[in-house]
């Protein structure tokens, strides 16, 4: 039946969701499975209304005629991924050839990036960024714009248009890149204010205050964005930290006075709750420490710390002394717009420090623990009455070779394992936004 008549839509599948981040392989009480299981969506709301296991000898609630049953057995239904920590002027420059980060950064990113003041470029790759989002299940971001308001506009306006909970912001950056990307400091202050009061609010958008990182930042424009903090204190803050060694070097040439890399930020007081810091690879005892106290979080990127050669980011030893700890793609440094990828390659990065992903707590980053650390868990990461609907369907078999392995695969963690370290875009059957079947709609 056309969509605009569907008042409820019943998804059937084999549920997952957590409800708490898993200690171990055992820990059966972090997350809640049903076999035969269904999830209802009010589709004008877009708010789930119940998750249950499916009886045959029971008729489906709500026996409305204009229910809409949409059965994806024997697939998985989760919550949408979730990616913290993801740059949309990259798109162009994923691949690009380079030794290090600032080479990668002058080379190809602030060349690229240069090209959002245009607004029909940038409303062009805003569109085919929410299709590669859709396409590989994620649902919500944390986003970097360009420099110019119109990147903020083209992303926002996008976001819209599809429905969907992001958050992002203008980056600031007053030095050390080419005069196309300059603002100033009262610029940068002016069109995030306006940004601010264009976008916080409407509809699922979320502005977030983005000084892109020290390196491109004076301390005045640091001052404004601590302005910006004191002003707006319920908004996000994303800013970079600790990525590359020669990085941190020159950010502690840049700002002498301040101790380490962590302690710009802290000085200009944007840590906090919802401060999310891209990296945190290379962190002394004392910025771990702040990080954990401020409750900040660090946002591992494994693939762009692979790609780009920066570093092991040392998980075990920040989550042990209690910091909030995200997962994020980092396209375009990384690889891939892929969740799933992004906790293949975590997988690895631990292994190489001794460390153990499990699959259970893969996944629980990629849903609610990313919407943790995103201070959106009251809305989304989970499937739970009253949540909004942001869904995705996986399809363990989704390739000849997935497929093969699935016949040997004697548990849930064994399957679970398998979609993280051979599944892409194509494990994802469908993606739904605010219970909206979004992926399907692409190649309509």
């Amino acid at each position: 039946m056309p969509s605009d008549e569907v008042g409820f839509r019943i998804l059937r599948g084999r549920v997952l969701t957590f409800v708490s981040e898993p200690q171990g392989r055992d820990d059966h009480g972090s997350y809640r499975y049903i076999e035969n299981g269904f999830v209802v969506v009010d589709a004008h709301s877009g708010k789930i209304l119940m998750v249950d296991e499916w009886r045959d000898d029971q008729p489906p609630p709500w026996s409305d005629a204009k229910i809409e049953i949409i059965d994806h057995r024997p697939n998985l239904i989760l919550p949408g991924f979730i990616d913290p920590h993801i740059h949309f002027p990259q798109m162009q420059v994923i691949g690009a050839y380079a030794a290090a980060l600032l080479e990668w950064l002058n080379t190809y990113t602030f060349v690229e990036e240069q090209r959002f003041g245009d607004e029909v470029h940038a409303t062009r790759i805003a569109s085919r960024f929410f299709d590669e989002l859709v396409r590989h299940g994620t649902t919500t971001a944390a986003a970097y714009c360009s420099v110019h308001p119109q990147s903020v506009d083209a992303f926002f306006g996008e976001a819209e248009k599809r429905n969907m909970l992001m958050v992002g912001g203008k980056v600031m950056m007053d030095r050390n890149a080419p005069p196309g990307l300059l603002d100033t400091p009262q610029s940068g202050y002016d069109d995030t204010k306006a940004g601010i009061a264009k976008w916080h609010g409407r509809g699922r958008a979320h502005y977030a205050i983005t000084p892109r990182f020290a390196i491109t930042s004076t301390h005045e424009q640091m001052a404004m964005a601590e302005a910006l903090a004191r002003e707006f204190p319920d908004l996000h803050i994303q800013t970079h930290v600790s990525e590359n060694l020669a990085e941190i070097a020159y950010a502690n040439e840049l700002y002498p006075n301040y101790g380490d890399y962590v302690g710009i930020y802290e000085k200009f007081h944007l840590l906090g709750p919802k401060t999310l810091l891209g990296h945190c690879i290379h962190l002394s005892h004392r910025e771990t420490e702040v990080i954990s106290e401020t409750r900040s979080v660090a946002v591992f990127c494994p693939t762009s710390n692979l790609f780009i050669g920066s570093g092991l980011f040392d998980y075990e030893r920040q989550h042990e002394r209690g910091v909030r700890i995200a997962t994020a793609t980092d396209v375009g440094g990384g690889s891939s717009y892929s969740m799933l990828r992004t906790m293949d390659e975590g997988y690895k990065v631990m292994q190489l420090r001794g460390q153990r992903l499990t699959p259970f707590r893969s996944f629980f980053h990629m849903t609610l623990g990313n919407a943790r650390a995103m201070s959106l868990e009251g809305r989304i990461g989970s499937l739970e009455p009253g949540k909004e609907a942001d869904i995705v369907v996986l399809n363990s078999s989704a390739t000849p070779q997935m497929a093969l392995r699935m016949e040997t695969c004697g548990s849930l963690e064994q399957e679970l394992f398998l979609l993280q370290t051979c599944g892409d875009d194509r494990a994802v059957v469908e993606t739904y936004v605010m219970g909206k079947p979004m992926k399907s709609a692409l190649a309509a």
